[in-house]
């Protein structure tokens, strides 16, 4: 599909105030207590929020997950994100940009943990990136594929 130029702008002003809308509306804190300095949180299709694709943690939440929604450049008519490198990361972002293919959908954000400093939010992570693996979830985590074949006896 081709943009004119003008017509390019205008989609993309579109869609950027729909994922604004997107993150506001689609953002969960499930994590029952009050929020702390890093949260560990997963994105997940919406029409299955136990069906998690992607753990991560961040300072910011609502920046963090308009980052990960504006990273796949949804106004950009491509099948392959081929500005985003590394391209280790590109399958979430693949992801991302196929779900929003099917219907205009996005991710959503659960908020599962809070940590109080950096060394215990990439504990946390970690854990709940073993916990998803055990589970048998797809992650599209880098860390998934590495931690993949070192999962605990536990």
């Amino acid at each position: 599909m081709i943009y004119a130029r003008g017509n390019f702008r205008l989609l993309k002003a579109q869609l950027i105030r729909h994922m604004r809308k997107h993150v506001d509306s689609q953002l969960y804190d499930e994590s029952g207590i009050s929020s702390q300095e890093f949260a560990i949180y997963s994105l997940s299709d919406p029409r299955d929020i136990r069906e998690v694709r992607y753990v991560g943690q961040t300072s910011d939440p609502r920046r963090r997950f308009l980052q990960h929604i504006s990273t796949a450049r949804l106004w950009i008519p491509s099948d392959r994100p081929w500005w985003f490198q590394p391209p280790r990361l590109r399958p979430l972002y693949d992801w991302i940009r196929e779900l929003y293919g099917d219907e205009g959908r996005l991710p959503t954000m659960v908020i599962s943990a809070w940590a109080t400093s950096i060394a215990e939010a990439r504990l946390a992570e970690r854990a709940r990136i073993y916990d998803c693996l055990q589970s048998r979830l797809r992650l599209l985590n880098v860390e998934a594929e590495i931690l993949g074949g070192q999962l605990p006896l536990i």
